[in-house]
């Protein structure tokens, strides 16, 4: 099959497009004939490597995929080759006390799709047959694809671990990136005021088309949790989306009393120094999740395929060029998911 895949960590240079041998589907796995796949920031540090990570090499990134069913390993029965379907990449074992109870997020042998195990960058990928989904007809792969990972993240952060209300005010750190366009959607849709901070006009233009109500320009304002602030009448908003991570200090500012700060990365690195009197003096929550359920993706991609929720799409480029894909990634200009199309 052809695939994109690297022998060794590093630049871009690393990526390689070539052949590798088809996978073959095993105990309840299904092979999946990808037709799209989509870039996250993951498969920028998958590449690069960090200590510790031990990967079977060559590696394949790629968490996002959809394409249709190509193969049935070994006690799969609810499928059946050719139908279309969309990848939770947020693999578990089905087995441990917290996948039984329905909290497979926290499974003891979690791994995300392409980050640990090969993934969507190919033309074909071997999953457990209990991680696909349908799609309708008419929906898109590489709508689904671009869909899957930002959507499952934001829902299971915003609606399941930040318990959202109806009315209630949020504030999200970024305002282009694949996994902010879907919390200001999320948000809008759950009925909560939407605030956004932007890097820039065109960024802040595209989180107004998807329905934030204020927008902050970070550019013109430096210290935007003054704006924030004064913006809620010195209230503060209930809950603030920070994935920075260095930008804590400001979103704990933005946060009302007995507010709560929703993580699920840190695109501005992994340590950073925070001033602790916020937390307690304002009776601050800090809630961090990874992916979600799969019944969280079940409700979420249910919402896509309802046409409510819309992954916005900046580009798609050909499986071949994947370097390409991964250096706009890295520039951190896209708006939105990049597709990968690997019908070449």
């Amino acid at each position: 099959m052809k695939a994109v895949y690297f022998h060794a960590h590093g630049d871009v240079e690393v990526l390689e497009y070539g052949e590798l041998p088809t996978p073959e589907p095993g105990e309840g796995q299904a092979l999946v004939r990808l037709r799209a796949a989509a870039l996250n920031r993951m498969d920028l540090w998958t590449r690069q490597g960090w200590p510790g990570l031990k990967l079977e090499l060559p590696h394949v990134p790629g968490a996002d995929g959809a394409g249709e069913v190509a193969a049935l390993g070994p006690g799969v029965h609810d499928w059946q080759s050719g139908e279309r379907v969309v990848i939770n990449p947020s693999l578990s074992c089905g087995r441990c006390e917290a996948c039984v109870s329905g909290r497979d997020n926290l499974c003891r042998e979690w791994r995300l799709l392409g980050e640990t195990v090969r993934g969507t960058y190919a033309e074909y990928v071997a999953v457990p047959a209990t991680h696909l989904l349908r799609l309708p007809e008419g929906l898109e792969a590489g709508v689904a694809a671009a869909a899957a990972l930002v959507f499952h993240t934001a829902w299971h952060s915003l609606i399941v671990r930040g318990g959202l209300r109806a009315g209630e005010t949020v504030l999200v750190v970024g305002a282009s990136g694949g996994v902010n366009t879907a919390y200001i959607q999320i948000a809008k849709l759950a009925g909560a005021v939407v605030y956004v901070v932007g890097s820039n006009a065109e960024k802040l233009a595209l989180a107004e088309s998807l329905g934030a109500d204020y927008l902050i320009d970070r550019s013109k304002e430096e210290a935007w949790s003054k704006a924030v602030f004064q913006l809620t009448q010195r209230r503060g908003v209930d809950v603030v989306v920070d994935n920075v991570g260095t930008s804590f200090p400001q979103s704990f500012r933005t946060a009302r009393k007995g507010g709560r700060i929703l993580t699920v990365g840190n695109t501005g690195g992994p340590t950073f120094e925070i001033d602790n009197r916020y937390i307690f003096g304002k009776h601050l929550s800090i809630l961090g999740s990874s992916m979600g359920t799969r019944a969280d993706f079940a409700a979420v991609m249910g919402l896509v395929f309802a046409g409510k929720l819309k992954p916005v799409i900046d580009r798609t480029f050909p499986l071949s060029q994947a370097r390409v894909a991964q250096e706009r990634l890295a520039s951190g200009e896209q708006r939105g998911k990049i597709v990968l199309n690997i019908d070449e």
